[in-house]
């Protein structure tokens, strides 16, 4: 099976136009803000687009998972097997065994990409739990909170920063591979990355890999941000 035709892409005219891009310098900044509006600001909101989406999936999928293996040690066992024998499928071959089901839609990328962040984001958020201290537990019982009030109000907000720490993982995974996801649909960043190994023109390559880089920096930052944010207890502990 061939890659899904790149609907937008742009293709320079090495004949013509600046000397940067008629002799494919390294990086021209000319070009790159010409085509900034028409090409990399599109595929860049695309690419957030796709992460959160398979993020967000992802989450909502491991953690019911994780608080129910939580409760029922048995469950652990098997969803880890599953998760890790999805986890471990290369990606290009995830999307191609998909495409025959669900066709080269954004369903097909979306399923490989949650799939890759089952795993991770499980097993952080079942270690957080289970790393509750004890003292915790006996203190939220002898306040008189149900099981279900201890998990919401005690044991998942201590259980954060591991939580967190997952999150930060599979976001970061999930943009590096959602550049592969081009392959199936002409969405995100990859896009021009496979536009630009068609061509080998060199400033889309570097403009649209260094863009998928700082988003994941980003991405990054702001999940640290927002765990200091919600946990300020881990920071007086620290000082």
């Amino acid at each position: 099976m061939s890659p899904a035709p790149l609907a937008v892409t742009v293709i320079p005219n090495f004949g013509r136009g600046s000397e940067c891009v008629r002799d494919n310098h390294t990086f021209c900044w000319g070009w790159f803000t010409d085509h900034w509006g028409d090409t990399f600001r599109p595929a860049l909101t695309q690419h957030v687009v796709l992460t959160l989406i398979a993020v967000g999936v992802g989450t909502a999928i491991a953690m019911a998972c994780a608080l129910f293996a939580y409760r029922q040690r048995w469950f652990e066992g098997p969803f880890v097997v599953f998760s890790g024998f999805l986890y471990t499928i290369p990606s290009l071959a995830l999307f191609q065994l998909l495409v025959p089901i669900t066709g080269l839609t954004t369903t097909t990328a979306e399923i490989a990409l949650v799939s890759y962040t089952l795993l991770i984001l499980f097993r952080n958020i079942l270690t957080g739990l289970r790393e509750v201290p004890e003292e915790a537990r006996e203190a939220a019982r002898g306040m008189g909170l149900t099981p279900r009030q201890s998990l919401l109000r005690v044991e998942l907000p201590l259980a954060l920063p591991a939580i967190i720490a997952g999150l930060r993982v599979a976001t970061v995974t999930v943009i590096s591979l959602a550049t592969v996801a081009a392959f199936v649909i002409d969405k995100g960043l990859g896009a021009p990355i496979f536009a630009a190994l068609q061509t080998s023109f060199k400033t889309e390559f570097i403009a649209a890999g260094g863009l998928a880089v700082a988003l994941a920096l980003t991405a990054d930052a702001l999940l640290v941000a927002v765990q200091r944010l919600l946990t300020p207890w881990a920071r007086i502990r620290v000082t």
